[in-house]
């Protein structure tokens, strides 16, 4: 008859070893809630009813990768502050690529000449 105590350390050293690697893969999982690499800060007008503010609080509470593009904030009052966001995107260079898109696509449908060129404001 073979003792069991040998196979014990084995399965505890297991056991250890899986239940670090599941709660870093919890942790690595969500960016849910992070504003991530923020290239300048979004001009937001507070009034949570503007389609820019839901946009970018869209942004913040994706949990995947994602984009958030916007004109440039400006002191002149007459420019347009306008946006657009790619949520939860394969990777963040796509979501980039595609919040820039939905920018530049919300510029040409409202047909907007001022207000300064569409840029990248956060991904993550």
């Amino acid at each position: 008859m073979k003792s069991t105590n040998s196979k014990r350390p084995a399965i505890a050293i297991l056991a250890g070893l899986f239940m670090i690697a599941w709660s870093g893969i919890g942790v690595a999982g969500s960016l849910a809630g992070s504003e991530g690499d923020k290239r300048f800060p979004p001009a937001l007008n507070g009034d949570p009813k503007s389609p820019c503010t839901k946009a970018y609080k869209a942004y913040v509470a994706a949990s995947g990768h994602s984009a958030y593009a916007t004109t440039p904030y400006s002191r002149v009052v007459s420019l347009y502050i306008l946006c657009g966001t790619r949520l939860n995107a394969p990777s963040q260079k796509v979501a980039e690529e595609l919040a820039m898109k939905s920018c530049l696509a919300t510029r040409a449908h409202y047909k907007v000449t001022n207000g300064g060129a569409c840029e990248i404001a956060a991904s993550k």
